[in-house]
């Protein structure tokens, strides 16, 4: 069962992501005060960084979600947290898939209401609230077993 919630989550993730970046790349834009959904193509990272690596950083990226996922494997983290996992395995394949596929990132929210904010996607969204998850339960979960056990 867990392995199923960690593949219908995968594939959810992956599917919605590549839906609303499909809704982009044919024209959708809106713009307001605060916010602007437009379309961008992030050759770098968060922040456009390490851009400068060119077709490289889809190699590295996808050799640290393979050592990630591996990892993951190793430790059975996938079958402690499907849910999660699912999540952020879909949400870094989606934009992996991009750069193979579209040559970059495909970004789309932007803020920019009393600063200017990174341009980002629902699968950046979806990667943040992951770790958030996971750093829930690896710190705070963890540390309420020792205040239990201590009390």
């Amino acid at each position: 069962m867990k392995k199923i919630l960690f593949i219908l989550f995968f594939f959810l993730i992956f599917l919605i992501d590549q839906f609303i970046k499909y809704i982009f790349l044919n024209g959708f834009s809106f713009k307001s005060k605060c916010i602007s959904l437009v379309l961008a193509i992030n050759k770098g990272v968060a922040f456009s960084m390490f851009s400068f690596l060119g077709s490289s950083l889809k190699y590295i990226q996808l050799f640290l979600i393979l050592a990630l996922f591996v990892y993951f494997i190793k430790e059975k983290i996938i079958l402690k947290h499907p849910i999660l996992s699912g999540i952020l395995f879909g949400a870094a394949i989606s934009n992996l898939f991009d750069r193979f596929v579209r040559g970059g990132v495909i970004d789309y929210v932007y803020w920019h209401c009393g600063f200017n904010f990174a341009i980002f996607n629902f699968a950046d969204v979806m990667i943040d609230l992951s770790i958030l998850g996971f750093a829930y339960f690896y710190f705070l979960k963890k540390n309420d077993k020792i205040s239990r056990k201590v009390a």
